[in-house]
């Protein structure tokens, strides 16, 4: 590949390195990976705290089940939507510029939330705060590409996953007390904080690279059909469940998605500036990472939307708790991000990733054995190699990804990746939502019966269903014997770890399936070239 040339007034600068031109703090690497890691600290912040506010949103709101889902699937579909567009207005006008927008308008759409006063507010406001997140992080890895050399972009992609996983670790317990001693709204609210800080040092630290050879035109055509074609796939993933992958409505929006893509690809060739080049997926390990992404989001959020409901409903824990329960999971996050980016520095992202997927794929099948007794040190164990098999999977595939790009499409590549992961995520939360429910809706009649309890109303059996599906027990009637209250919640909860067991147990399979797929793996080989800062 062609080497990209950075422009800026001060030619001549040199190249990343630890230390920027001039002696000055500004473009400093390392200050730069601080900054940008802040920023998307509150994505990471923000998803975990929300995951264990949604039952306590459910409740103050008086949200349905699809409701409440769509708190975060709105918000993965926006992400989702716009990534790779985020990507290209970084590529074209700037890194550090588009990071800040991210920043400012993320912190103010978290604002906007806490102050919603039902579920509609609540999930309008995820969407626009789900755009800002899409500026935030292909920017980020725009940064970070332009402000390390390459042979150092896996430690820093590595530091920065730490950074990452140090919040997500944070959120729970934070979610959980801030739930539990405040109100759900303040979860929104401690994003303000967080993004304050991002701009500030933002303004401080960053300095923007940019390279010469950049599109100077918008893709119009590309950016709508992408966008129109990413929203229909996603959308038709997320509703399916609801649907049925056979109704009419499903099949309409997913074929239709299709092709929007063969148009899309079709009119890629013909552009004289396109959105995503072809030429791009010519990479092999590109393509593969792409993919894997696409799986280990698909495995690990898919089937982990169910854990703050088991922890929650069926073991009848505060949120708080339920945190403290996540901790060793999301704190492996903090431990294996950097020494995956070590491990990957000396062998390369093969073995690294291969590895974290075949440990996430045991750590799957051992989360299919749980049942509504399970202790907490079986959990824990589960928990703790869930998180140290994603962390290489994330920061190697990242670096494949982004290092394997050209330098002018840093931000597309950036764009890609996380679009991998929200579509990955997206189709695992539907996909294994749907069976999760299918096996709800078997198991429960049964179950009920077993327990001993008089057959459910027909007029009550869907809500008792929808219920179940969450691992909520439904409020006995003033007067019933503390017996068939029991009786009640134990059918329940049983149904509900059956449905999560087939969830985890397919979720391995897929991620077996991503092992594989890291064996056409390898290292970036694309240089960034003699930059300047901007």
């Amino acid at each position: 590949m062609s080497q990209s040339v950075v422009k800026n007034s001060a030619a001549g600068a040199p190249p990343p390195s630890d230390r920027p031109a001039g002696g000055g703090l500004k473009g400093h690497p390392w200050l730069t990976l601080l900054t940008v890691a802040v920023g998307v600290m509150m994505v990471a912040l923000d998803g975990t705290i929300v995951a264990i506010a949604n039952p306590v949103i459910q409740e103050k709101l008086g949200a349905a089940p699809s409701e409440i889902q769509w708190v975060t699937s709105g918000y993965l579909l926006a992400l989702a939507v716009f990534l790779i567009t985020a990507g290209k207005i970084g590529d074209r006008f700037g890194h550090k510029s588009t990071f800040l927008v991210g920043a400012v308008g993320f912190a103010a759409t978290s604002a906007a939330i806490g102050f919603a006063g039902n579920i509609q507010t609540v999930i309008a406001f995820r969407v626009l705060q789900g755009l800002f997140g899409a500026l935030l992080q292909p920017a980020a890895l725009g940064l970070l590409r332009g402000a390390f050399p390459a042979e150092r972009l896996n430690m820093a992609i590595g530091i920065w996953g730490g950074v990452i996983g140090a919040s997500t670790a944070a959120g729970p317990i934070v979610g959980g007390l801030l739930v539990e001693h405040v109100n759900w709204e303040s979860v929104f609210f401690i994003n303000i904080p967080v993004g304050l800080i991002a701009v500030a040092l933002g303004l401080w630290i960053l300095k923007d690279v940019r390279a010469e050879n950049a599109a100077r035109s918008f893709d119009v055509p590309g950016i709508a059909l992408l966008s129109v074609g990413m929203f229909a796939l996603v959308f038709g993933i997320i509703k399916a469940p609801e649907w049925g992958w056979g109704d009419a409505r499903t099949l309409l929006l997913l074929g239709g998605a299709v092709l929007l893509m063969v148009l899309f690809a079709l009119w890629q060739n013909r552009a004289a500036e396109p959105l995503i080049p072809l030429s791009l997926f010519r990479s092999v390990p590109l393509s593969a990472g792409v993919l894997l992404m696409v799986l280990m989001a698909f495995a690990f959020f898919g089937a982990i939307f169910f854990v703050t409901f088991y922890l929650q409903n069926v073991h009848g824990m505060k949120p708080v708790d339920a945190g403290v329960h996540l901790l060793p999971m999301t704190g492996m996050m903090i431990v294996g991000s950097p020494l995956a980016g070590i491990a990957i520095g000396k062998l390369g992202p093969r073995i690294p990733i291969m590895a974290g997927m075949l440990i996430t794929t045991a750590a799957m099948f051992g989360m299919s054995t749980l049942d509504t007794g399970s202790g907490t040190g079986v959990m824990s164990l589960w928990f703790v190699l869930m998180g140290l098999g994603i962390s290489p999977v994330i920061v190697g595939a990242t670096e494949v990804i982004v290092g394997n790009a050209p330098m002018e499409l840093s931000g597309v590549a950036g764009g890609l990746q996380q679009a991998a992961m929200q579509v990955g995520g997206s189709l695992g939360t539907a996909v294994l939502g749907a069976l999760m429910a299918a096996k709800v809706g078997d198991v429960l009649p049964g179950n009920w019966a077993k327990a001993g309890l008089p057959p459910v109303p027909a007029d009550q059996a869907d809500g008792l269903k929808q219920a179940a599906q969450l691992g909520i027990a439904p409020p006995a009637p003033p007067g019933t014997p503390q017996q068939a209250v029991d009786a009640m919640a134990g059918a329940v909860h049983q149904s509900f770890v059956s449905g999560m067991s087939l969830a985890f147990a397919v979720a391995a399979v897929v991620a077996f399936v991503a092992a594989l797929l890291a064996l056409l793996t390898r290292r970036g080989e694309t240089d960034a070239g003699p930059a300047v800062h901007i």
